[in-house]
Protein backbone atom coordinates (compact mmCIF):
# COMPACT_ATOMS: atom_id res chain seq x y z
CA UNK A 1 0.00 0.00 0.00
CA UNK A 2 1.21 3.70 -0.54
CA UNK A 3 1.10 4.69 2.93
CA UNK A 4 3.52 2.12 4.02
CA UNK A 5 5.89 3.53 1.07
CA UNK A 6 8.96 5.24 1.53
CA UNK A 7 9.01 9.19 2.18
CA UNK A 8 11.13 11.13 -0.45
CA UNK A 9 11.84 15.13 0.37
CA UNK A 10 12.97 16.83 -1.86
CA UNK A 11 15.15 20.01 -0.81
CA UNK A 12 15.47 22.70 -3.55
CA UNK A 13 17.96 25.50 -3.92
CA UNK A 14 15.54 28.20 -4.87
CA UNK A 15 18.25 30.16 -5.82
CA UNK A 16 19.72 27.56 -8.89
CA UNK A 17 15.99 25.76 -9.34
CA UNK A 18 13.54 28.40 -11.18
CA UNK A 19 11.07 26.04 -12.92
CA UNK A 20 8.77 23.38 -11.43
CA UNK A 21 9.61 20.96 -13.95
CA UNK A 22 11.97 19.32 -11.23
CA UNK A 23 9.31 18.85 -8.95
CA UNK A 24 7.23 16.80 -11.77
CA UNK A 25 10.02 14.79 -12.20
CA UNK A 26 10.31 13.73 -9.07
CA UNK A 27 7.12 12.90 -8.27
CA UNK A 28 7.40 10.76 -11.68
CA UNK A 29 10.59 8.87 -10.24
CA UNK A 30 9.42 8.38 -6.54
CA UNK A 31 5.87 6.90 -8.89
CA UNK A 32 8.10 4.82 -10.82
CA UNK A 33 9.81 3.17 -7.89
CA UNK A 34 6.96 2.27 -5.49
CA UNK A 35 7.76 5.90 -3.48
CA UNK A 36 5.22 8.28 -2.00
CA UNK A 37 5.09 11.32 -3.86
CA UNK A 38 7.85 14.09 -2.50
CA UNK A 39 7.56 16.65 0.15
CA UNK A 40 8.93 19.98 -1.24
CA UNK A 41 10.95 22.17 1.08
CA UNK A 42 13.39 25.33 -0.46
CA UNK A 43 15.96 26.96 0.83
CA UNK A 44 16.21 30.10 2.15
CA UNK A 45 18.77 33.65 1.24
CA UNK A 46 19.74 32.82 4.77
CA UNK A 47 20.19 29.10 4.97
CA UNK A 48 21.29 27.07 2.42
CA UNK A 49 19.85 23.69 3.51
CA UNK A 50 19.60 23.22 6.82
CA UNK A 51 16.60 23.88 8.65
CA UNK A 52 14.86 22.29 5.10
CA UNK A 53 17.08 19.14 6.09
CA UNK A 54 15.48 19.16 9.85
CA UNK A 55 12.25 19.45 8.62
CA UNK A 56 12.50 16.41 6.39
CA UNK A 57 13.70 14.35 9.16
CA UNK A 58 11.00 15.91 11.40
CA UNK A 59 8.54 15.11 8.52
CA UNK A 60 10.30 11.36 8.85
CA UNK A 61 11.81 11.66 5.56
CA UNK A 62 13.64 7.79 4.19
CA UNK A 63 14.82 9.67 1.54
CA UNK A 64 16.71 13.78 1.44
CA UNK A 65 17.41 14.67 -2.16
CA UNK A 66 19.47 17.86 -2.27
CA UNK A 67 18.77 19.90 -5.66
CA UNK A 68 21.30 22.68 -5.85
CA UNK A 69 25.11 22.88 -5.66
CA UNK A 70 27.97 22.07 -2.76
CA UNK A 71 26.50 24.71 -0.71
CA UNK A 72 23.31 23.29 -0.35
CA UNK A 73 24.73 19.71 -0.67
CA UNK A 74 26.74 20.44 2.43
CA UNK A 75 24.09 21.52 4.47
CA UNK A 76 21.49 18.58 3.99
CA UNK A 77 25.13 16.27 4.72
CA UNK A 78 26.05 18.25 8.20
CA UNK A 79 22.12 17.59 9.18
CA UNK A 80 22.00 14.10 7.88
CA UNK A 81 25.35 13.07 9.18
CA UNK A 82 25.04 10.00 11.81
CA UNK A 83 21.46 8.99 10.76
CA UNK A 84 20.09 6.68 8.68
CA UNK A 85 18.74 8.83 5.98
CA UNK A 86 20.01 8.73 3.05
CA UNK A 87 21.23 11.37 0.68
CA UNK A 88 20.45 11.91 -2.95
CA UNK A 89 22.04 14.88 -5.45
CA UNK A 90 20.72 16.70 -8.10
CA UNK A 91 23.56 18.38 -9.19
CA UNK A 92 22.45 22.01 -10.38
CA UNK A 93 25.32 23.74 -8.96
CA UNK A 94 28.51 25.98 -10.93
CA UNK A 95 31.14 23.69 -9.37
CA UNK A 96 29.15 20.30 -8.13
CA UNK A 97 32.46 19.00 -6.74
CA UNK A 98 30.57 16.77 -4.28
CA UNK A 99 28.47 15.45 -7.09
CA UNK A 100 31.48 14.67 -9.70
CA UNK A 101 33.57 12.77 -6.74
CA UNK A 102 30.48 10.16 -6.57
CA UNK A 103 30.22 9.92 -10.31
CA UNK A 104 26.64 11.55 -10.29
CA UNK A 105 25.15 12.20 -13.79
CA UNK A 106 24.62 15.75 -14.62
CA UNK A 107 21.12 15.31 -15.89
CA UNK A 108 18.34 16.01 -13.62
CA UNK A 109 16.54 13.00 -15.05
CA UNK A 110 19.24 10.76 -14.37
CA UNK A 111 20.54 11.89 -11.01
CA UNK A 112 16.61 11.08 -9.96
CA UNK A 113 16.75 7.23 -11.23
CA UNK A 114 19.92 7.12 -9.31
CA UNK A 115 18.21 8.61 -6.32
CA UNK A 116 15.63 6.00 -6.07
CA UNK A 117 17.15 3.52 -7.55
CA UNK A 118 20.94 3.54 -6.94
CA UNK A 119 22.81 1.92 -4.27
CA UNK A 120 24.17 2.86 -0.95
CA UNK A 121 27.39 4.27 -0.10
CA UNK A 122 29.03 5.50 3.46
CA UNK A 123 31.32 8.24 3.08
CA UNK A 124 33.02 10.63 5.19
CA UNK A 125 32.61 14.62 6.02
CA UNK A 126 35.32 16.73 7.54
CA UNK A 127 34.65 19.70 10.29
CA UNK A 128 36.65 22.64 9.55
CA UNK A 129 36.80 25.02 12.71
CA UNK A 130 33.36 23.37 13.77
CA UNK A 131 31.62 23.95 9.92
CA UNK A 132 31.07 20.36 8.44
CA UNK A 133 31.66 19.95 4.37
CA UNK A 134 31.68 17.34 2.20
CA UNK A 135 34.62 18.11 -0.81
CA UNK A 136 37.00 20.59 0.43
CA UNK A 137 38.09 23.66 2.64
CA UNK A 138 40.74 26.16 1.98
CA UNK A 139 42.95 29.04 3.60
CA UNK A 140 44.95 31.58 1.30
CA UNK A 141 44.56 31.60 -2.57
CA UNK A 142 42.01 28.79 -3.07
CA UNK A 143 39.29 31.30 -0.76
CA UNK A 144 40.81 34.46 -2.41
CA UNK A 145 39.46 32.95 -5.94
CA UNK A 146 36.12 31.42 -4.10
CA UNK A 147 34.97 35.44 -2.81
CA UNK A 148 36.25 36.62 -6.31
CA UNK A 149 33.94 34.93 -8.62
CA UNK A 150 31.03 36.53 -9.20
CA UNK A 151 27.74 34.93 -8.39
CA UNK A 152 26.13 36.09 -11.61
CA UNK A 153 29.62 34.96 -13.98
CA UNK A 154 29.12 31.66 -11.80
CA UNK A 155 25.26 31.21 -13.06
CA UNK A 156 26.37 32.42 -17.04
CA UNK A 157 29.61 30.30 -17.17
CA UNK A 158 30.21 27.35 -14.16
CA UNK A 159 33.79 26.29 -13.90
CA UNK A 160 35.23 29.09 -16.64
CA UNK A 161 34.29 31.64 -13.89
CA UNK A 162 36.44 30.45 -11.43
CA UNK A 163 39.53 29.97 -14.20
CA UNK A 164 39.13 33.56 -14.83
CA UNK A 165 39.06 34.79 -11.21
CA UNK A 166 42.13 32.77 -10.33
CA UNK A 167 44.03 34.43 -13.31
CA UNK A 168 44.21 37.68 -11.03
CA UNK A 169 44.20 35.88 -7.73
CA UNK A 170 47.22 33.87 -8.50
CA UNK A 171 49.08 37.34 -8.45
CA UNK A 172 48.48 37.60 -4.98
CA UNK A 173 52.03 37.35 -2.77
CA UNK A 174 52.95 34.35 -0.81
CA UNK A 175 52.00 34.11 3.16
CA UNK A 176 54.15 32.10 5.74
CA UNK A 177 52.19 28.98 7.24
CA UNK A 178 53.06 26.86 9.51
CA UNK A 179 51.17 23.28 9.29
CA UNK A 180 50.87 20.08 11.36
CA UNK A 181 49.41 16.86 10.06
CA UNK A 182 48.27 14.22 13.14
CA UNK A 183 49.86 15.77 16.14
CA UNK A 184 53.00 15.35 14.03
CA UNK A 185 56.04 17.79 13.49
CA UNK A 186 54.68 21.34 11.93
CA UNK A 187 56.21 22.45 8.82
CA UNK A 188 56.69 25.85 8.01
CA UNK A 189 56.03 26.74 4.55
CA UNK A 190 55.97 29.87 2.03
CA UNK A 191 53.00 29.10 -0.04
CA UNK A 192 49.76 31.09 -1.77
CA UNK A 193 47.39 28.52 -0.16
CA UNK A 194 46.72 25.23 2.00
CA UNK A 195 43.72 23.23 0.63
CA UNK A 196 42.16 20.46 2.64
CA UNK A 197 40.23 18.05 0.65
CA UNK A 198 37.61 15.14 1.21
CA UNK A 199 38.08 14.99 -2.92
CA UNK A 200 39.98 15.49 -5.09
CA UNK A 201 38.76 18.63 -7.21
CA UNK A 202 39.40 22.80 -6.48
CA UNK A 203 36.15 24.75 -6.66
CA UNK A 204 36.55 25.36 -10.75
CA UNK A 205 36.78 21.38 -11.50
CA UNK A 206 40.25 21.20 -11.41
CA UNK A 207 41.53 17.96 -10.13
CA UNK A 208 44.48 18.81 -7.84
CA UNK A 209 44.22 15.87 -5.22
CA UNK A 210 43.64 12.81 -7.58
CA UNK A 211 44.56 10.62 -4.74
CA UNK A 212 41.89 11.23 -2.63
CA UNK A 213 38.57 9.53 -1.88
CA UNK A 214 35.78 10.20 -0.01
CA UNK A 215 35.78 7.23 1.58
CA UNK A 216 39.09 6.26 2.68
CA UNK A 217 38.74 7.79 6.37
CA UNK A 218 41.80 10.08 5.08
CA UNK A 219 41.84 14.29 4.51
CA UNK A 220 44.37 15.07 1.63
CA UNK A 221 46.44 18.12 1.60
CA UNK A 222 48.11 20.33 -0.80
CA UNK A 223 50.58 22.85 -0.13
CA UNK A 224 50.55 25.41 -3.44
CA UNK A 225 53.97 27.73 -3.90
CA UNK A 226 54.39 28.45 -7.20
CA UNK A 227 56.83 31.44 -7.92
CA UNK A 228 56.41 32.98 -11.32
CA UNK A 229 54.80 32.04 -14.59
CA UNK A 230 56.89 29.31 -15.12
CA UNK A 231 56.08 27.79 -11.60
CA UNK A 232 52.35 28.18 -12.01
CA UNK A 233 52.72 26.88 -15.91
CA UNK A 234 54.07 24.08 -14.18
CA UNK A 235 51.97 23.52 -11.42
CA UNK A 236 48.66 23.98 -14.04
CA UNK A 237 50.45 21.47 -16.49
CA UNK A 238 50.74 18.31 -13.52
CA UNK A 239 46.85 19.53 -12.36
CA UNK A 240 45.80 18.79 -15.71
CA UNK A 241 47.32 15.67 -16.41
CA UNK A 242 46.30 14.44 -12.52
CA UNK A 243 49.85 13.99 -12.36
CA UNK A 244 51.43 12.70 -8.21
CA UNK A 245 54.65 14.31 -9.01
CA UNK A 246 55.41 16.61 -6.09
CA UNK A 247 58.08 19.30 -5.67
CA UNK A 248 58.68 22.53 -3.40
CA UNK A 249 55.61 24.25 -5.77
CA UNK A 250 53.01 21.18 -5.23
CA UNK A 251 53.28 19.23 -2.17
CA UNK A 252 50.70 16.73 -1.32
CA UNK A 253 49.61 14.94 2.13
CA UNK A 254 47.70 12.84 3.64
CA UNK A 255 46.13 12.90 7.18
CA UNK A 256 42.81 12.46 9.83
CA UNK A 257 43.63 15.92 11.17
CA UNK A 258 45.29 19.28 10.10
CA UNK A 259 46.06 22.25 11.76
CA UNK A 260 47.08 25.75 9.83
CA UNK A 261 48.28 28.71 10.60
CA UNK A 262 49.69 31.80 8.54
CA UNK A 263 51.14 34.71 9.49
CA UNK A 264 48.26 37.21 8.71
CA UNK A 265 44.60 36.82 8.56
CA UNK A 266 43.62 35.00 5.03
CA UNK A 267 40.79 34.58 3.55
CA UNK A 268 39.01 31.04 4.10
CA UNK A 269 36.36 28.55 2.31
CA UNK A 270 34.31 25.52 3.20
CA UNK A 271 32.19 23.80 0.26
CA UNK A 272 32.78 27.07 -2.09
CA UNK A 273 31.50 28.94 0.38
CA UNK A 274 33.15 32.17 2.20
CA UNK A 275 33.54 31.50 6.01
CA UNK A 276 34.81 34.81 8.09
CA UNK A 277 38.44 35.77 7.10
CA UNK A 278 41.43 34.34 9.89
CA UNK A 279 44.99 33.32 10.57
CA UNK A 280 43.77 29.90 11.21
CA UNK A 281 41.99 26.35 9.96
CA UNK A 282 41.99 23.16 11.84
CA UNK A 283 40.18 20.21 9.88
CA UNK A 284 39.45 16.58 11.03
CA UNK A 285 37.52 13.99 9.10
CA UNK A 286 34.55 12.17 10.14
CA UNK A 287 35.01 8.78 8.59
CA UNK A 288 31.61 7.15 7.11
CA UNK A 289 29.17 9.24 9.08
CA UNK A 290 27.00 9.62 5.52
CA UNK A 291 24.72 7.77 3.50
CA UNK A 292 24.60 8.76 0.08
CA UNK A 293 23.20 7.19 -2.92
CA UNK A 294 25.48 6.65 -5.95
CA UNK A 295 24.85 4.93 -9.27
CA UNK A 296 24.64 0.87 -8.75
Amino acid sequence: MLDDARLPVLVVNVARVRDVRLGRLCEQAAAASGWRPPLMFSTTPGDAGSAAARRALEAGADLVIAAGGDGTVRACAEVLAGTTVPLAIVPVGSANLTAKALGLPARAETALQVAFGGRERKVDLAVADGITFAAMAGIGLDAAVVGATSAGLKHVAGWGAYAAAAAVQVLRPRTTFTIRLDQGERMIRRAHSVTVGNSGALPGGFVILPAARLDDGLLDVVILAPVGPLGWANVGYRVLLRSGHDDPRLERYQARTVEISAATDLPRQVDGEMIAPARSLTVAVRPGVLRVRVPA
